[in-house]
């Protein structure tokens, strides 16, 4: 650990242990990642007699992949979110723009605590503990465990090990320490195939259609960023009717096994915002998207294959070098047409 790393850590810990009210937050759209970052410093503060709460912006509710972590009873509706506190935890969130809605809620806090493992992260935090080195952000508030000497039970252990579990890929991605961290959360006593199943390989029967559909769908270009290869699909609101939003979220791990494409992407289609017609109110409603990249040749520590946290940031969002994403408005010969722009 260098000596700034130990300088953050030290700062984090003492932040935590003066806290006498903590507001978690995690970024819209949530994943095993930063709501299990989250309900593990939420289950370790109210230990101490620390008021604390866990929120996200959106959707409304949690998806269900994530309702069985222990810790949900922290979680609190975006309106029951104080507006200000001591301190305010901000986690898995490359930007503030990621905390949607409740970015307001920085200028309220005494002190801010960004944890995160995004290489592009913005350093938005009064403390910033960002380790791009790390594979999961779970990751990062284990370590931070370790150096405030807290230890690791169960229910903390399962949340911590279903953010490294998802953002590993189930340890297809790996650094120095993974499986180490790994063993010692199994040790704890969970059951790691119990919740890598319900996080990964449980969906409904309609996802099979939904996926029959959506991959028809797919489409390649061999010559994209001068011969790597683009493959993508469209996930439109009609195939995923009736489903649940994170359904959809594993379909680019399928996209990006083409073998003849560097390049994955997959355009979700989600609910018209209020804010994309802003500029032009009499106009048509413009449709979202969120857009999931993968490059399908990096893993982290590699240097090879394409930077999509690159491309992601110049579309106004963010992630790492082997799996990044956006937020896009638009028909989808329109999207694909950005993304082939981006991609040069």
């Amino acid at each position: 650990m260098t000596t700034s790393e130990t300088v953050e850590f030290d700062s984090a810990v003492s932040a935590l242990s003066r806290a006498r009210s903590v507001t978690i937050l995690c970024h819209v759209q949530p994943d095993a990642d930063t709501i299990g970052s989250g309900l593990a410093l939420a289950l370790v503060l109210h230990r101490r007699g620390t008021t604390v709460c866990v929120s996200f912006a959106e959707p409304a509710e949690l998806p269900a992949s994530l309702r069985s972590l222990p810790g949900v009873e922290h979680l609190v509706a975006p309106a029951e979110v104080p507006r200000e506190t001591d301190l305010l935890v901000v986690v898995d969130c490359g930007s503030v723009t990621r905390l949607g809605a409740l970015a307001d809620r920085m200028e309220g806090a005494a002190t801010s605590l960004v944890l995160d493992h995004h290489r592009s992260n913005t350093r938005f935090g009064t403390i910033n503990l960002v380790d791009p080195d790390a594979v999961s952000t779970t990751s990062v508030v284990a370590a931070l465990l370790d150096a405030w000497q807290v230890p690791i039970d169960a229910e903390i252990a399962h949340c911590l090990y279903a953010g490294l579990v998802t953002d590993s890929g189930s340890f297809r991605w790996v650094r120095a320490g993974t499986h180490a961290l790994a063993e010692q959360l199994l040790a704890t006593g969970i059951d790691g195939a119990e919740i890598t199943r319900t996080l990964l390989d449980t969906h409904p029967f309609g996802w099979l259609r939904m996926l029959s559909q959506v991959l028809a769908s797919a489409r390649i270009e061999p010559e994209a960023h001068g011969g790597v290869g683009l493959v993508y699909a469209y996930v439109l609101r009609e195939d995923i009717d009736g489903l649940r939003a994170e359904d959809a979220e594993s379909v680019v791990d399928i996209v990006r096994t083409a073998d003849a494409a560097g390049i994955a992407a997959v355009f979700k289609e989600g609910r018209v915002a209020a804010d994309a017609n802003a500029a032009a109110p009499d106009s048509p409603p413009q449709r979202r998207w969120t857009v999931s990249l993968r490059s399908r040749d990096s893993g982290p520590g590699a240097e090879d294959g394409v930077d999509v946290s690159l491309v992601a940031t110049a579309l106004g969002g963010g992630g790492h070098r082997y799996a990044a994403g956006y937020t896009t408005y638009g028909e989808p010969e329109e999207l694909i047409a950005q993304l082939r722009a981006a991609l040069g």
